[in-house]
C-alpha cells in the first residue's frame, strides 16, 4: 500500500488527510505539539473564521500574491465546498459581515474538534510531539523522513531518531507567524533540502510601526468607520533635483491599499482590521505613508458644513470648547494640536482657511509608517516556497516526484476575512488527493 506523510496538523495537514485517505493509502500525520490545530485555535480572535462567501470570482481579488497559482486548487476545492464539509459533519456555520464565515458557536474549538474527528474516523494515524528532522530523497524522488519521537522521550533532550520510508510527502507545516503554535520555518528548510527557492518571509496581516509620539497618546482608542489608505513612494523620492514635483507627483499618486472600518492606537502605533489588511500591501523598502479620513461618511464640503455650523453655535466660545463633538474626547487634544490653531481663541477669531485646513487634517490625517511589529505578532507570513517550482494543478514540486506542499508554507497569502483558511482548505485538499492518485 502507497504510504504519505504529512508534516503538520494544522489547517492544511488535516485537509490534506482527509483527501489522501479517501485513495484507500497509507496516511500518517506528524505534529511537533502536543494536539492538533494550535493555530486555528487562535484565529479569528478565538472564533475562527473558516472561510469568505464571496463570489467565487471575487476571492481572487483578496488574494495579494501569486492569485493565478490558485486557480486550480480553489475551483478543486472553493469555499462553499468548505462549508459544506463542516455542515455535513455537525458544525453549524453562520456569515457575518463582509461575508465572513464563523462556527455558530463561536468557538474555534468546534472547527478544529469536527475536522480531527473526520481525519481519526477516515483512518489516518497522527503522531503528536514528534518532530520531523528531515525529508529525504533518493534519485529525483522522495524517499523517507528522519523524527524526534518527543512522546517516547524518558527526558527532554533525549527523544530518541526514527526513520520511516514514504513513497510521498506533503508539507504543511506552515511559515513564522506565531511561533508559539509551532510555525518555526522547518518546511522552508525541508524545502531548501529538496533544492527549492524560498522568498523571504516577511510579517505580514501585522500592526504597523508609526514615527508620530501621538499615535501611541492614543494608546487603547477603537476608531469605528473611518477610512483608511496607504501610499507608497521610492525611499529617495523627492530628494534628487525637482524636489516641488516630486512631492506634488506624490500627492496624486493612487493608494495601493484603500479602506473602511475600525482601526486601533496603541503604545508602538496603529493595529486593528483596516492596518492588518493594509499591511499586506507594504512594502519594507519603501516610503509608507496612512491617510486616515476620521469622517468618510461626509465629502469635504459636507464636513465644513457642519464645521461651520458648530462654529456658529459657538460664535463666542473657544476652539478647544467647540469640536468635542466631532471626536471621541482623548482625540481632541491631539487634533487641536495637529491643526496648528490656539485652543482658546474664540471660533469667531479663526479664518476661513484656517478652518478649511483643519477640514483637510480631518479627512487626511497624516501618519508616517517606520515597519511593522514582528512574526509574533503576524498573523500570517508573507514569502515562501517559490510557486514557479510547484505544479499548480497537483501542489507537487517540480523538482522533486512524491514531494508537495500545501497552505501558508507556500508564496501565496491574502486579506483579513477568511481568505487564508480558504488557501490552506483548497490547496491542502489538492495536495492530498494528487498525492492519493500518483
Amino acid at each position: 500500500m502507497k504510504r504519505i506523510a504529512i508534516i503538520g496538523c494544522g489547517a492544511a495537514g488535516m485537509m490534506a488527510a482527509l483527501a489522501a485517505a479517501n485513495s484507500s493509502v497509507s496516511v500518517t500525520i506528524f505534529e511537533k505539539n502536543e494536539k492538533p490545530g494550535k493555530k486555528i485555535y487562535i484565529t479569528g480572535k478565538g472564533r475562527c473564521n473558516v472561510t469568505n462567501a464571496c463570489d467565487q470570482t471575487d476571492f481572487f481579488e483578496h488574494v495579494k500574491r501569486n492569485p493565478r497559482f490558485l486557480y486550480s486548487a480553489f475551483y478543486d476545492y472553493d469555499n462553499t465546498a468548505v462549508m459544506d464539509f463542516f455542515e455535513s459533519n455537525g458544525c453549524k456555520l453562520k456569515i457575518e459581515r463582509g461575508d465572513r464565515v464563523f462556527p455558530v458557536s463561536d468557538h474555534s474549538s468546534d472547527i478544529i474538534r469536527t475536522l480531527f474527528n473526520a481525519v481519526k474516523k477516515a483512518g489516518v494515524k497522527v503522531l503528536f510531539d514528534t518532530e520531523v528532522l528531515s525529508v529525504e530523497t533518493s534519485g529525483g524522488s522522495v524517499s523517507a523522513i528522519t523524527y524526534a519521537d518527543k512522546a517516547g522521550s524518558s527526558k527532554k533532550g533525549d527523544a530518541p531518531i526514527m526513520r520511516e520510508e514514504f513513497d510521498s510527502v506533503i508539507v504543511c507545516t506552515g511559515g513564522v507567524s506565531y511561533p508559539s503554535t509551532g510555525s518555526t520555518g522547518d518546511g522552508y528548510d525541508f524545502a531548501k533540502s529538496a533544492g527549492h527557492s524560498v522568498k523571504e518571509p516577511r510579517p505580514s496581516l501585522v500592526p504597523f510601526e508609526t514615527k508620530e509620539d501621538w499615535c501611541r497618546e492614543l494608546q487603547g482608542l477603537s476608531l469605528k468607520n473611518v477610512g483608511l489608505k496607504l501610499f507608497l513612494s521610492r525611499k529617495d523620492e523627492g530628494k534628487k533635483g525637482g524636489t516641488e514635483d516630486n512631492n506634488k507627483n506624490a500627492k496624486k499618486k493612487k493608494p495601493v491599499y484603500e479602506g473602511f472600518g475600525e482601526m486601533l492606537f496603541t503604545h508602538f502605533g496603529v493595529s486593528g482590521p483596516l492596518v492588518l489588511t493594509a499591511s499586506c500591501h507594504y512594502e519594507k523598502d519603501m516610503k509608507a505613508e496612512l491617510l486616515l479620513d476620521l469622517k468618510p461618511a461626509l465629502s469635504e464640503k459636507q464636513l465644513d458644513t457642519r464645521v461651520l455650523r458648530d462654529f456658529d453655535e459657538g460664535l463666542n466660545k473657544q476652539f478647544k470648547n467647540v469640536i468635542g463633538s466631532l471626536f471621541p474626547s482623548k482625540l481632541v487634544p491631539v487634533m487641536i494640536r495637529l491643526s496648528g490653531i490656539d485652543p482658546e481663541r474664540p471660533v469667531h477669531d479663526i479664518t476661513k482657511e484656517e478652518r478649511l485646513g483643519f477640514v483637510r487634517l480631518i479627512k487626511n490625517l497624516p501618519i508616517t509608517v517606520i515597519g511593522t511589529r514582528s512574526f509574533n505578532e503576524a498573523i500570517i507570513t508573507r514569502g515562501g516556497v517559490d510557486v514557479k517550482e510547484i505544479n499548480p494543478s497537483t501542489m507537487e514540486s517540480k523538482l522533486v516526484k512524491g514531494l508537495f506542499f500545501a497552505g501558508e508554507v507556500i508564496d501565496v497569502d491574502t486579506e483579513t476575512g477568511g481568505f487564508n483558511l480558504q488557501v490552506a482548505w483548497s490547496t491542502g485538499h489538492l495536495a492530498g488527493t494528487s498525492a492519493g492518485e500518483i
